[in-house]
């Protein structure tokens, strides 16, 4: 991954945990910026069930510098056995809201 601005998802089971996780990553400065988005309804199948669960979706801003930081952050924080983080790239976007991306995504690590 470089240090281009990504968007990384994940899905949390509650507000709380949503929370706290955002909370971690931006104080951490794993990420910018963390978005998150209630309501979300997820369907999928878990150990041979089909599962309908109300989640709290998080749309986390970073680098793919920090990228590999911010998933073993995200699987130490989350509940969940395996958790959804799926790293999306940013092809295009306003200058300076990307530069301040990658002001603030700057973990200890990678300072």
């Amino acid at each position: 991954m470089t240090t281009e601005a990504i968007v990384v998802l994940c899905s949390c089971p509650d507000e709380p945990t949503a929370r706290h996780i955002a909370r971690e990553l931006v104080a951490e400065r794993l990420a910018a910026c963390v978005q998150r988005v209630p309501g979300v309804q997820s369907v999928y199948r878990w150990e041979g069930v089909v599962r309908d669960e109300p989640e709290v979706l998080l749309a986390i801003k970073t680098t793919g510098s920090c990228y590999q930081a911010l998933e073993m952050r995200l699987k130490a924080l989350h509940p969940y056995d395996v958790p959804e983080i799926i790293a999306l790239p940013v092809v295009a976007g306003s200058s300076s809201y990307l530069s301040w991306i990658l002001s603030e995504s700057v973990a200890a690590s990678h300072e």
